[in-house]
């Protein structure tokens, strides 16, 4: 029976590796960037949030969408946090199509963010929950237990990993990148150093700018992470008081008849 389980976990070790081989994922290279939100007790930066949303608004929404994303969320609180007329303001550069008026019309802070304007770009509202970065060795996500899975350190390698190397098939050019799986990409590098520039004189280097706008995409994605994670904090804080008293409520109920028993005894 030992002997068939050791035959079984080894075949699908084989199988895992080389799922992860024909995947590309071997070849793959995944900063491990510092951000702000990771950990138990982090959370989101106000500001690189904003600085994000500038990097997508002039940068990546000329192609990908976030169509899970209502534009009125941007006022919330753990998130971008822009005033009310900001909000407003910026809605009214997207125009949505309105069923009512069977025509477009600019959008209000009720409606999502537009849908991505082309049919090979893909959306980036869940796509930092949508990519793992880090797998572990042989795919067995080992590396996701100590760092997380990585999703927004994947798009940052992703904007950064750019070589420069290019070639074509098919008509179509690729670009060689260190992030993405198999080595090359048909997205051009969208980002350079300097291809925005902050109101506050933040650096805006090739390094910054993914950072900050990884981290946008994963607010996008997750927006309610620092209302669960203080929701998990009362959780075990509330537990661990119930392990207290249940403890000392079974002390309490059993130390009369310990007693009477050690009398007889």
């Amino acid at each position: 029976m030992i002997k068939k389980l050791t035959v079984s976990a080894i075949a699908a070790l084989g199988l895992s590796t080389f799922g992860a081989m024909a995947a590309g994922g071997g070849d793959q290279h995944i900063e491990d960037f510092d951000f702000s939100f990771e950990g138990p007790f982090g959370s989101y930066d106000v500001n690189q949030l904003q600085r994000g949303l500038q990097v997508y608004t002039e940068v990546c929404a000329a192609c990908h969408g976030l169509k899970f994303v209502p534009i009125r969320t941007l006022g919330d609180e753990n998130g971008p946090t822009l005033p009310e007329e900001q909000v407003i303001e910026y809605a009214k550069q997207f125009e949505v199509y309105d069923d009512d008026l069977e025509d477009f019309r600019e959008a209000l802070p009720t409606d999502h963010f537009p849908d991505s304007a082309l049919e090979n770009a893909p959306d980036l509202s869940l796509m930092a929950k949508k990519r793992a970065g880090f797998h572990g060795p042989y795919g067995l996500g080992i590396n996701q237990f100590f760092k997380g899975i990585g999703g927004p350190e994947y798009i940052a390698s992703l904007l950064t990993g750019y070589t420069g190397e290019e070639k074509e098939q098919a008509g179509v050019t690729f670009y060689e990148n260190t992030a993405f799986p198999g080595g090359w990409i048909a997205m051009a590098p969208p980002l350079g150093d300097d291809s925005v520039e902050f109101v506050d004189g933040h650096d805006a280097d090739l390094h910054h700018l993914s950072a900050d706008v990884s981290a946008f995409l994963m607010w996008t994605a997750e927006p309610k992470m620092m209302a669960r994670k203080q929701a998990g904090f009362a959780g075990v804080i509330f537990l661990t008081l119930l392990s207290v008293l249940l403890y000392l409520t079974n002390k309490r109920l059993w130390a009369p008849v310990k007693r009477k028993y050690k009398d007889e005894v």
